[in-house]
């Protein structure tokens, strides 16, 4: 069970930043994010939606990413600030 402050990547909304602290992914999907940063306690930048919402670009370290919401969905963690 998660606590109770942590909250979805999918609830972010542009300009706030989001510090890792669960990914509940599996398979090529979860490799795919951890080898682009996607690690406990990295800090996500959310810098777009999509004109529709979905899907969302990511940056963390130096990579930027798309990811859909039921993908983002499944990244727990805390907002840390609004740009």
């Amino acid at each position: 069970m998660l606590p109770s402050k942590l909250l979805p990547l999918s609830k972010a909304k542009t300009g706030d930043s989001f510090k890792i602290s669960q990914i509940k992914v599996d398979g090529t999907l979860r490799r795919r994010l951890l080898d682009l940063g996607f690690v406990p306690n990295a800090i996500i930048h959310v810098l777009q939606k999509s004109p529709l919402g979905d899907p969302t670009a990511y940056r963390v370290s130096q990579t930027t990413i798309a990811l859909r919401k039921e993908e983002s969905s499944n990244i727990f963690g805390e907002l840390m600030s609004h740009e």
